[in-house]
């Protein structure tokens, strides 16, 4: 079951003026970066056609079938996440199946025993698409996969009364699947997510070395040829999903004290008023993580930085779900995460002062312990 490990990270937007705005839903809230992900089911093959070739066709004169017990499987995987609800990863996974019963055929009938294991270890290429529903609490996503597959067919034996046919060996090739699940984040461990999902997955003909004996009194030479075996797999998978990038603590930065210029007595001339800009981003449940639209809006106000501001003012928020320490840290993180896009956008570090509100400072009250994404939110202010 495949775990696939990650956060969820709500739409960020640009917010001119000292009024916010609600967020708007994205395609999904898979944070960007990397992550990791593993996970444990059953997978269950289809019941499949042993298709004899070579000069043992000539005996056995048609096909037989074998049907396979359902039986483990485990999956790992690596992938990156590219915040607008696309996913790419590398995985590896193996299964492995016992037979049930087996036949070969109607020259090897009736069939008084059958045996064997099938192995199957892939690596496979995914591509995957996280679907918002506008629930916190539940992430479905979809996927296709294509990559390569080693099976072996070990001690397959199907006999009769007077025959017995072998088949053994391990051939590579081609396989696709299907992926349908959900994620289900888990709101203590920042990152980490619980997954369920349903596999699919088929490879290219594969055959195998294949052997008719014979077992009555008087032996004779086997009979050479190939047995191809390949059935369709489908898989149910439960697991864990954890972001690498959405929950790395940055190293805290000691805010920089702003000092404000003396103010110079000038003759009698009003004094304008000092002019304030702000820009609201906002963050996903336990994200600390810039998507595309979040660095647009601190380009934006480094832009405008640019112009005259003379101080910068980055204050991080969350919502009330977590405890007030672990939510101190995290906003802490998102304010880290804009004041060092800021200073790689050309802003001097010493013009900008960082603060950590935690859940004090809602922007929407709420009871405690409650989710609110407009909490969710980091506040750049120009003076």
């Amino acid at each position: 079951m495949l775990v696939r490990l990650s956060a969820l990270v709500a739409p960020m937007f640009l917010v001119p003026g000292t009024a916010s705005a609600q967020p708007r839903p994205a395609l999904a809230q898979t944070p960007p970066g990397f992550y990791a992900a593993a996970g444990i089911g059953v997978n269950q093959p289809q019941s499949a056609d042993v298709e004899t070739s070579g000069t043992i066709r000539n005996t056995l004169r048609g096909n037989g079938t074998v049907r396979f017990e359902p039986m483990a499987m485990g999956v790992v995987a690596l992938g990156y996440g590219f915040g607008n609800g696309i996913r790419v990863e590398l995985e590896g996974s193996l299964r492995a199946n016992a037979v049930d019963r087996a036949s070969a055929g109607p020259g090897l009938a009736p069939v008084t025993s059958s045996q064997g294991q099938l192995w199957n270890w892939g690596l496979m290429a995914n591509a995957l698409v996280d679907v918002d529903l506008g629930a916190e609490w539940i992430q479905p996503y979809f996927g296709v996969g294509l990559g390569y597959v080693w099976s072996e067919v070990k001690d397959f034996r199907v006999a009769s009364s007077g025959q017995r046919l072998a088949v053994d060996g391990t051939e590579g090739n081609l396989a696709y699947q299907a992926i349908a699940g959900a994620a289900f984040p888990i709101a203590a461990v920042p990152g980490l997510s619980a997954t369920a999902e349903y596999r699919f997955m088929g490879t290219v003909e594969q055959d195998y070395a294949a052997n008719l004996f014979t077992t009555t009194r008087r032996r004779t030479a086997p009979t050479a040829g190939r047995a191809e075996i390949s059935p369709y797999h489908h898989a149910v998978l439960f697991g864990l999903r954890y972001s690498l990038g959405g929950v790395a603590e940055p190293a805290p930065a000691t805010p920089v004290a702003f000092t404000p210029p003396p103010i110079a007595v000038q003759p009698p001339i009003a004094a304008a008023p000092a002019v304030t800009r702000s820009f609201i981003v906002y963050f996903g449940l336990n994200s600390a993580s810039l998507t595309v639209r979040a660095r647009q809006i601190v380009i934006e106000a480094a832009q405008a930085a640019r112009s005259g501001s003379t101080v910068i003012e980055v204050g991080g928020h969350t919502d009330a779900a977590g405890s007030p320490a672990a939510n101190q840290r995290l906003s802490r993180r998102r304010a880290e995460a804009v004041a060092s896009e800021l200073r790689r956008q050309g802003i001097a570090g010493d013009s900008i002062s960082i603060t950590a509100h935690g859940e004090t400072q809602p922007a929407v009250p709420t009871r405690s312990g409650a989710r609110e994404p407009r909490n969710r939110r980091v506040e750049i202010i120009l003076r």
